[in-house]
């Protein structure tokens, strides 16, 4: 990659929360006590949605967005409305850089009313969509703050690009894979336009599927690899569980409050290697592309909140153990403690002692290609 690092950073995502998530109590109002605060808790980058689909329509105007789901604490659980997003992803950059925070740039393609992410029909689209949020970053003079750009969030699932299948021709609800060739021109293009105009970056896509394919899966036109990882992922656990990803109905939640920990409980040694599974794979994937890693979502189970009878405990451990695991495999230049590290998760977040003692585990660890 091309920033240089001392040591393999702390980092966290925040999603489209950092924007979003501003009414009384949801935890983003305000952004230098939050940064502060993770600061404090040794945490040195963050990851947030750029919405580059909006910014390149009407960085001034008023959005009103549909909620991605109700049921979990990520974004707005019902319709919102964002305004001034380029002076707020202006300011929020900055506070960044004072408190010495690096920002990764990333997008879910939040829904407007009028659906403008459906706009993209080709890959200089999305490229032309980024370039106009670097614009912002050069004329702001924010450059040295950026990690690195992710163009789109765990690529290629229809939840977060569901242009994709019609930019490539295909029918809406065909299923469409990474490991294929015009997914692979499409990826290569949206970038090597991007890096043309500002190749100072890093670019990816990020993923969380398609890991048994990699060794098909051309991503040499990628600076980095970023791979979402947890053991429900690498394993029946959801499947036991009766937790199906319900974005509108609390069933998945009754069954987790039910069954998750219990279930973890039973065979915690089995459940661990799923996860270990995962990250082993996820290094070898970076031996063999020669890429180095970034994990920003992470490490148990996808989907958690602050709830009745869900208890943190047990999530944690097997975040402690995923954080153990990739850091010592010297892949990672950067490494997440879970996708849950955001002040809206208050059982996670308030726990500053466990967060300080997995980012002094990250900062101790080895960069790729180091000793």
């Amino acid at each position: 990659m091309r920033m240089k690092l001392e040591h393999p950073l702390a980092i966290t995502m925040w999603d489209f929360s950092w924007l979003e998530r501003k009414w009384p109590g949801a935890g983003y109002e305000d952004w230098n006590q939050i940064l502060d605060e993770l600061k404090d808790r040794g945490y040195d980058a963050v990851r947030i949605d750029a919405y580059p689909h909006l910014m390149s329509v009407g960085p001034e105007r008023e959005w009103t967005l549909k909620p991605e789901w109700s049921v979990q604490d990520w974004g707005a659980p019902s319709l919102t409305k964002i305004s001034s997003l380029r002076e707020n992803f202006v300011n929020f950059i900055a506070a960044c850089r004072d408190k010495g925070i690096f920002v990764a740039l990333s997008t879910w393609f939040r829904e407007d009313v009028d659906n403008h992410r459906m706009n993209i029909k080709n890959a200089d689209n999305l490229a032309q969509m980024w370039i106009s949020v670097l614009n912002v970053i050069e004329e702001e003079n924010l450059e040295d703050s950026i990690l690195y750009v992710d163009l789109c969030n765990e690529f290629p699932m229809s939840s977060w690009c569901p242009w994709l299948a019609q930019s490539l021709g295909k029918d809406p609800t065909q299923e469409v894979l990474r490991a294929t060739p015009e997914v692979t021109d499409f990826m290569k293009k949206s970038i090597e336009t991007v890096k043309s105009r500002y190749p100072q970056y890093d670019y990816c896509f990020s993923v969380c599927s398609e890991f048994d394919t990699v060794d098909q899966q051309d991503v040499s036109f990628m600076d980095i690899l970023e791979p979402h990882i947890w053991m429900a992922q690498w394993s029946e656990f959801y499947q036991k569980v009766g937790y199906g990803y319900e974005r509108f109905s609390y069933v998945g939640y009754d069954n987790m409050v039910l069954h998750a920990e219990k279930l973890y409980r039973s065979k915690p040694e089995y459940w661990q290697e799923r996860m270990y599974e995962g990250i082993d794979a996820a290094a070898r994937w970076s031996e063999l592309s020669g890429k180095p890693l970034v994990t920003t979502e992470c490490w148990g189970i996808v989907d958690y909140k602050d709830w009745p009878l869900l208890n943190w405990d047990w999530i944690m451990e097997l975040c402690e153990l995923g954080v153990k695991r990739a850091a010592s495999k010297g892949r990672w230049f950067a490494i997440a403690t879970s996708n849950f590290c955001g002040p809206q998760f208050k059982g996670m977040w308030r726990d500053i002692e466990w967060h300080r003692g997995m980012t002094d585990i990250i900062h101790s660890s080895r960069l790729p290609g180091g000793k």
